[in-house]
């Protein structure tokens, strides 16, 4: 099984295609994830957990 097929791959067995819809739904949950990491960190601080 490959984890990401290329354009010109002609296969079944893949997890990820290397096109521009999975590009931005990666970046998009990398977005999101920063985001919530920033959130606890903010909350943290400003009710003096840290």
């Amino acid at each position: 099984m490959k984890f990401v097929k290329e354009k010109e791959e002609e296969r079944q067995d893949y997890i990820f295609q290397k096109n521009k819809k999975t590009k931005i739904g990666a970046k998009f949950i990398i977005l999101v994830l920063i985001l919530l990491i920033i959130g606890v960190i903010v909350s943290g601080i400003l009710l003096e957990f840290f």
